[in-house]
């Protein structure tokens, strides 16, 4: 059985995230993602727009995911491919040689992102759209 896994915050779910797990999930038998923590996220200077359980919870219904695990460091990915018998480990193209140290335990592949959609462009772009509370403060 080939297992695979993959890391992220998936905040602001899209179809980007369902593309990549689908085409991830195809390459083996199961399918596990590594949400990061609102902890973990803080450390790197991230805030999501929904909590690590509302994350995990939207991820996990996911049909191409068979397992949800937190991720709370950056340097628990070797101890999870050897604790869940990792295959292949996934991410996207935009982590392209960051984890290649990981090919001595499993197969390490980066997939090319879906390119018109992000979640940082879904907030920016959200951001752009709300009213300049400045403009909108009632003069008295």
């Amino acid at each position: 059985m080939k297992t695979i896994i993959t890391y992220g915050t998936f905040d602001l779910f899209h179809y980007g995230h369902v593309r990549l797990f689908k085409r991830l999930r195809a390459l083996g038998d199961k399918l596990i993602v590594a949400v990061s923590t609102d902890e973990f996220n803080a450390l790197k200077g991230k805030a999501a727009f929904f909590s690590y359980l509302q994350r995990a919870e939207i991820v996990e219904a996911c049909q191409y995911v068979d397992m949800v695990v937190p991720e709370t460091h950056w340097q628990q990915k070797a101890k999870d491919i050897c604790k869940h018998d990792i295959s292949i480990f996934g991410m996207g193209d935009d982590w392209q040689g960051e984890f290649d140290e990981l090919s001595i335990l499993c197969d390490v592949v980066y997939l090319s992102r879906t390119g018109e959609i992000s979640s940082t462009e879904i907030k920016n772009s959200l951001a752009a759209k709300m009213p300049n509370n400045d403009t909108n403060k009632v003069q008295k």
